[in-house]
């Protein structure tokens, strides 16, 4: 190979170096800071295409511009009332001023996961500190976690990176304090059911009295009832029995003097001492019932 040969083809490979030194492509996921000894040189790229640069003294930084996770590690916070609550965060971000986040956070991306780490650990503490532990584990999580995202954000925003999103993956109680809580909702849960026991005894027994007070009404009314049905029957008969007699005295006498009969001797083992010639046996000595001729 001759020397032009080879000056060819070295100053070829400079031609190549300096064009690769001096073109660049910007990424759609992507934007693009140039620097020059350092400092940054106009505005952030965000448009895809095809850039150039001065090669060799311009260098050129590729920052994402798409929305990231951050996963935090868990942690322990303390509520308002005092309990304890093991906590796993995690957020969602994105670089919105690209030229700020390079000037404020010269680290990257590793510098700034350690700075969202401290954040939403501190906003998480600052939030959930000033509730009770319930607020966490209910619907009003959503709010709560609506204040942390804005205070987050508030923060990171002078960094150039906007919070979208701040929430807890879980929420749990220590183990050291599952067992506790664990036994004292099993003792409010048995006096719940006391209670309740409680209120059904005596709900039962108000209807049972109801219902013996109901029934000895009942029982009451029904008698008085059938004390005056009988008096009526009575007075009726009473009624029938003095008709008949004004019509046949002696019929009547007769016929009342068979029923004495009847109950007199039909009761059996009854002993009666009386003389024969006595009113009560008048019929017996003349069917017509006159009494017996004195001696």
């Amino acid at each position: 190979m001759s020397n032009r040969s080879i000056i060819a083809l070295i100053a070829l490979a400079i031609v190549g170096f300096l064009v690769s030194q001096t073109f660049y492509t910007v990424d759609p996921t992507k934007q693009v800071l140039v620097r020059q000894f350092g400092a940054i040189v106009g505005e952030p790229k965000t448009q895809p295409g095809l850039y150039a640069k001065l090669p060799l003294i311009q260098d050129i930084q590729r920052i994402d511009r798409r929305l990231l996770d951050y996963e935090a590690e868990e942690f322990e916070i303390i509520a308002g009332d005092q309990k304890r609550l093991v906590v796993d965060a995690y957020a969602r971000y994105k670089i919105v001023a690209a030229k700020l986040y390079a000037q404020t956070v010269p680290g990257g991306e590793t510098t700034l996961r350690g700075l969202l780490d401290s954040l939403i650990n501190s906003e998480i503490r600052g939030v959930l500190s000033s509730v009770p532990l319930h607020a966490v584990l209910t619907d009003q999580r959503a709010n709560l976690m609506e204040e942390i995202t804005k205070r987050v954000n508030g923060k990171t925003m002078e960094l150039g990176v906007e919070t979208v999103d701040v929430r807890l993956k879980r929420a749990d109680l220590p183990q050291a304090n599952s067992q506790s809580v664990y036994n004292r909702m099993k003792t409010d849960r048995e006096r719940e059911a006391g209670q309740l026991r409680a209120e059904g005894d005596e709900e039962n027994a108000r209807i049972k009295a109801t219902a013996d007070r109901e029934v000895a009404v009942l029982k009451a009314d029904a008698g008085l009832k059938g004390q005056v049905l009988r008096g009526e029957g009575d007075a009726t008969a009473t009624e029938i029995y003095a008709k008949a007699f004004t019509k046949d005295k002696e019929f009547y006498a007769f016929y009342r003097r068979m029923e004495a009969y009847k109950q007199a001797f039909g009761s059996g083992g009854s002993t009666m001492l009386l003389s024969p010639d006595n009113d009560f046996f008048r019929f017996f000595n003349d069917p017509s019932g006159l009494p017996a001729p004195k001696q």
